[in-house]
Formats: structure tokens, C-alpha cells, sequence
């Protein structure tokens, strides 16, 4: 069965280490691991270029939230939406920061084609949208909500214990939308989300500002290293959570959606350097090996969060399904426990749940038994990727987005 990302310890060393950066650098974020063990673990290149990222936020979104603010936010929120649905040639007007944001987004790196656009997010649709949900909150966003720069930006911003059925649902929403076939086109509904997501993490950034967020302590708030490490918890942990639930990709199959992804990771405006050489499995990890690096342990908010997620998605499965807590929970908790591995999920608080951690590796001996039986009949493996397509434009219709996938 392939591993999860590695989250050992990455915070080791004893309160005398030297955690200054190198002469001449901007000074090195207090509460993250110290300089030194960093470079020790992944070399002095690679912790320069996380020391960099760790004080880097989205110059040019960042900017764009200035001139919404200096021009009007309704006007520019105007002018912003009409070059995300037809291209920044179309608004004469746009202000400096608007046009540099598109003139990058719209600078469409040469990997891009009409071939990866419509088909290169095909892999996720040989997936039930219901596993997906639970990868998506299991996986993806309690491994996010474990970064204590993260945690700690949702608590100061106000969205922390409130908020947990409203993200599930809008990041949900988001990813579906982002992975239909042409979606991310430009002005189509996978574009103009991911352009809205970029912006809703300026805005975030300038709140926590605005309320107090110490930068010296873990560096700018949804920094690079945090913007790269959370694209890698919405491919490899994802996609590592569904391999152990019996929902594997070939290698074709990881190549081209870390591909998509990639496009995905240009239009939200992460640093190419984090991730450049990322196209499977194995790459993901040696990245995420990095950023984990200089990530730091949970923290109490880490705690908060996992269990406001945790109880929302119990909540939707009640509602949705008629499944009460009793029955859901301990599902929850054995799937969370295998995305995340016993230490971190020791240190999430996700506690055990014997019997369901027991009756798991069956199910996914039947899960997987029976989707290389499909593999094998391709017509009716077609047939099953167009029936998950249907689900997902039904709910994005709809406007249900993640709920609708946990029918």
C-alpha cells in the first residue's frame, strides 16, 4: 500500500539551536523550525528557497486588493470579473495591479494544451464523488488544518470553529468545478473559482494583517510554502487517502492529473519553483518533504479545526444519508486515521475506532478487487466515469456541491 507524505517531527531541535538566517536575509520566522535544522535536513539551496517562501505571499493578488481598496472594491470586483470571463484585453480601463495579475494567469504555460484542458482531469472522474468527499475532509483538509500558520490564520480571521461546514462545502464546490472537462478554460466556471479562490486568499492575508497576525513568528500569512503544501494535500494526500481506501491511479493516470494540477497551482499563483518537478506520486513527496520541513507541529487551533470538520461532515452524512453520529463517526475517524497516520492523527485528537479500523482493510479488499474487474471491461469503466461526471455537474447546478457527493 503507498505511504502517506511523511509528517515525522519537523520541529526537533532543542531550545538552543541557532535559528537565524544566513547573513544578509530577512530574519527567519521565530516559531517555525530553526534555520539550521531546516538546511540540515534538505540542504542550505532548498532552505534559502523556503526562507524566501515563507515571507512570500501573492505579490500580484496582494496588490490587486490594494488597488480594489483604492479604487473601489464594486468597481474593480467589476473589472476583475470581466477579465476572468473574457481576458484582461477586454477592460480598457483596468488598473495596473489587475492587468499584471492576468497578464501572468494569462500567460498560459507551454504545457497547456486543448488535450489537457478537456481531458487531463479525466482520472479523477473514475472515482465516486462520495469518496471524494471523504478524502477531500479525511485527507486534504485536516492535513491543511495541521499547519499551525494555517490554523492560526482562520482563527484570527474569525473563521475557525464557525465556519467548518461552510468550507467543506465551498472548497468542494470549488474542486468540482475546477476538474470538469474544459472547466479551466478562460471564463469558464473552473477558471473564474480558482482566480476567486486566489483572491479570497489576498483578502485573507490583508485581514490578518489588519487583526494582528505576527509575521515575525511563522511569516506571511497563506505564505508560498503554505499555498504549495496545501496544493499538495488536494493531489498526493487526496489521492494517497483514496489508494488506501482500494482507489488507486495508474501511472498514466497520476501524470496527467499532476498535470492538471499544475495549471491549476499557475492560475492560483504558487511559486513553479516548489513544485516544478512534480508529476506523480513519488515527486509529491520529496516536495512535500521540503515544506514539511519548515511546516512545525499542530497547535491547539490545529485540534479545533479537525474536530469542527470532523463533526460537519457527521452532520451532512445525517442529513444526506439519515446515518446518525453514532453510526458515521467512527467511520470518519478510522478514514481519518489512515490519511493522516497514527502520529499526526494522535496529534490532531482524532481518537481510535477499533472495530471500524478493523472492518476497513476488508472493504478495500473488495474496493479494489472490484475496480480492477472494472478496469477490465472498458466500456463499462467509461460508463463509470460518465456516470461521476453527471453527479458532479448535477450538484454544481444545483448548488449543493460537496453535500450532493455524499449521497
Amino acid at each position: 500500500m503507498t505511504d502517506a507524505p511523511d509528517v515525522r517531527d519537523s520541529a526537533t531541535e532543542g531550545p538552543d539551536e541557532d535559528r537565524t538566517a544566513p547573513p544578509g536575509r530577512r530574519p527567519w520566522p521565530a516559531a517555525r523550525p530553526s534555520y539550521a535544522s531546516v538546511a540540515g535536513r534538505v540542504g542550505p539551496d532548498r532552505a534559502e528557497l523556503v526562507h524566501e517562501a515563507l515571507l512570500t505571499g501573492d505579490r500580484l493578488a496582494d496588490d490587486l486588493v490594494e488597488e480594489m481598496h483604492r479604487r473601489g472594491m464594486a468597481f474593480v470586483h467589476r473589472q476583475f470579473a470581466r477579465a476572468a470571463a473574457e481576458g484582461i484585453e477586454a477592460v480598457p480601463d483596468a488598473g495596473p495591479a489587475l492587468r499584471a495579475l492576468f497578464r501572468q494567469v494569462e500567460a498560459t504555460p507551454g504545457f497547456v494544451g486543448d488535450d489537457l484542458l478537456d481531458r487531463g482531469s479525466t482520472a479523477f472522474f473514475t472515482t465516486a464523488t462520495t469518496v471524494h468527499t471523504f478524502s477531500l475532509t479525511a485527507g486534504s483538509l485536516l492535513r491543511v488544518y495541521s499547519a499551525p500558520s494555517i490554523a492560526l490564520v482562520l482563527a484570527g480571521t474569525g473563521r475557525l470553529m464557525d465556519g467548518a461546514a461552510r468550507r467543506i462545502h465551498e472548497t468542494g464546490r470549488w474542486l468540482y468545478a475546477a476538474m470538469e472537462s474544459g472547466a479551466m478554460r478562460r471564463g469558464r466556471a473552473g477558471y473564474v473559482a480558482t482566480l476567486q479562490v486566489r483572491m479570497m486568499h489576498a483578502h485573507m492575508r490583508r485581514l490578518a494583517r489588519e487583526r494582528g497576525f505576527d509575521e515575525t513568528v511563522h511569516g506571511v500569512a497563506i505564505n508560498q510554502v503554505d499555498l504549495a503544501r496545501t496544493w499538495l494535500d488536494f493531489t498526493v494526500t487526496s489521492l494517497t487517502a483514496e489508494e488506501r481506501l482500494g482507489f488507486d491511479l495508474t501511472t498514466a493516470e497520476q501524470r496527467d492529473l499532476y498535470l492538471y494540477w499544475q495549471y491549476i497551482a499557475h492560475v492560483l499563483g504558487v511559486d513553479r519553483r516548489l513544485l516544478a518537478d512534480v508529476g506523480g506520486h513519488d515527486d509529491a513527496r520529496r516536495a512535500y518533504e521540503l515544506l514539511q520541513a519548515v511546516t512545525g507541529d499542530p497547535v491547539d487551533a490545529s485540534v479545533d479545526l479537525a474536530r469542527a470538520t470532523l463533526d460537519a461532515i457527521a452532520e451532512l452524512l445525517l442529513a444526506e444519508t439519515g446515518y446518525p453520529r453514532w453510526v458515521s463517526m467512527p467511520v470518519l475517524l478510522a478514514l481519518s486515521r489512515s490519511a493522516q497516520g497514527p502520529q499526526l492523527a494522535d496529534r490532531l485528537g482524532l481518537r481510535r475506532a477499533r472495530v471500524a479500523e478493523l472492518l476497513l482493510p476488508v472493504i478495500v479488499r473488495v474496493v479494489r478487487r472490484q475496480r480492477r474487474s472494472r478496469r477490465r471491461a472498458p466500456r463499462a469503466w467509461a460508463a463509470g466515469i460518465e456516470r461521476n461526471r453527471r453527479v458532479v455537474r448535477a450538484s454544481l447546478s444545483s448548488g449543493t456541491g460537496a453535500r450532493t457527493a455524499a449521497r
